[in-house]
């Protein structure tokens, strides 16, 4: 028994010769050796901290091989829908699968987003201001003839050419009331009249009333309700209907937005979501992009009744700001579980019945491109005067109704 049990030492230890190059082969040897002389074993304090952080940092290492597959194939997918859009194939591209949205949403979009606003805000030199904006304006296509300011060198950076403002005489706003305007430049992505509850973000693909508002707790309890009954709780009169219309800012348009018609503002709730793409492409290939994505909804009324005015974020759009709300904070670090959102009550004490705005008056900006869904309550005879993919300007007519 005693010979076997020294041969064995023998053996561990010449194994062990072997093993001291490396911290968990010196641990199995002595395993080993307290095995053999039937010893309880027990780790050494000298190596205790070692080999935690030996242990712990193999678990990043995983993680990070992780995110860069997951990131890099989000990112081959995005790439790929981009060409198919660019070779005029987008009609043709089928809506992607909850794998390859999961895939898309890996990638660290508000992380970028939030260094192009950084980037955005930097301060160029004098003499760069004018090759680098002018590099921009052509790529495309800004109108700096209709700027308030059209000379580049007084532009710091990039956000403040971004945030430009309007001659007084570049835009012709419609002041009938019964006429609902654009209330920014860009394209009509999509329009209609809501049924069931339900939404078009672009011909053939829907999103959810409940999901992109979020329950009206404020008012009434709406959860776990299905999207007709949700609809129904929005308090649209019989011989109304509930209608809505999509605007997408592209990268050359002026970003800031406006008021499409006198409303008041009572309520606003954030949704601190993603930041997917909104171009009419990604639009296109993900069913219930707007609902994913980061987004400030202000709710209210117009004189014929209920009124929403939604900013919805998207890729590299550093920030968004309302002007009447300073206590707005978008593209944060933190990361909040889906489907979170923060409410706020606009009928402050100074405005008994919210915050009130005429059709034209500025509501607030994007630090780049993006998307406003105007969801409202309108007689049934209100028509639309615009056409998909329309290029339109603020203030121009988008719908009207009789009197």
């Amino acid at each position: 028994m005693a010979t076997s049990m020294v041969s064995r030492c023998l053996l561990f230890r010449t194994l062990g010769g072997h093993c001291n190059r490396n911290l968990h082969h010196r641990l199995l040897y002595d395993k080993l050796t307290c095995y053999a002389w039937n010893i309880p074993y027990s780790l050494p304090r000298r190596y205790a901290s070692n080999t935690v952080k030996t242990l712990t940092n193999k678990r990043p290492y995983c993680w990070f091989r992780w995110l860069l597959v997951t990131t890099g194939t989000g990112t081959l997918l995005y790439l790929g829908v981009q060409r198919r859009c660019r070779s005029g194939d987008a009609l043709d591209l089928k809506v992607a699968t909850n794998t390859q949205i999961k895939l898309y949403r890996k990638m660290p979009l508000k992380a970028m987003s939030r260094a192009w606003g950084k980037f955005n805000e930097f301060n160029l030199p004098i003499f760069l201001r004018k090759p680098l904006l002018g590099l921009y304006i052509w790529m495309f296509g800004c109108n700096l003839e209709e700027a308030l300011d059209e000379n580049l060198k007084n532009y710091k950076n990039l956000g403040e050419f971004f945030r430009r403002q309007l001659k007084p005489d570049a835009r012709t706003i419609n002041e009938d009331q019964n006429i609902v305007t654009s209330p920014s430049d860009g394209k009509i992505l999509h329009f209609g009249k809501v049924e069931n509850g339900v939404l078009e973000q672009i011909k053939g693909i829907s999103y959810s009333l409940y999901g992109f508002l979020g329950p009206k707790t404020y008012a009434t309890k709406t959860e776990n309700m299905s999207d007709t009954d949700y609809q129904g709780v929005l308090g649209v009169r019989s011989d109304h209907d509930l209608f809505h219309c999509t605007v997408y800012l592209a990268p050359g348009d002026y970003h800031r937005f406006h008021s499409p018609t006198d409303w008041t503002i009572q309520h606003r709730r954030h949704f601190p979501g993603e930041l997917l793409s909104v171009n009419p492409g990604i639009v296109r290939w993900i069913q219930g992009l707007f609902n994913f994505n980061e987004r400030v909804v202000y709710t209210g009324f117009w004189q014929h009744g209920f009124f929403s005015y939604t900013a919805v974020g998207a890729t590299n759009v550093g920030s968004i700001k309302i002007y009447c709300d300073k206590e707005l904070l978008t593209n944060m670090k933190v990361k909040y579980p889906e489907g979170v959102y923060f409410d706020r009550d606009m009928k402050l004490s100074e405005y008994q019945d919210g915050i009130s705005f005429k059709k034209g008056d500025m509501i607030g900006e994007f630090n780049l491109g993006s998307t406003i869904v105007l969801i409202f309550e309108a007689p049934k005879d209100f028509r639309f005067c615009v056409t998909a993919n329309q290029k339109i300007k603020f203030g121009q007519p988008i719908g009207t109704c009789s009197p």
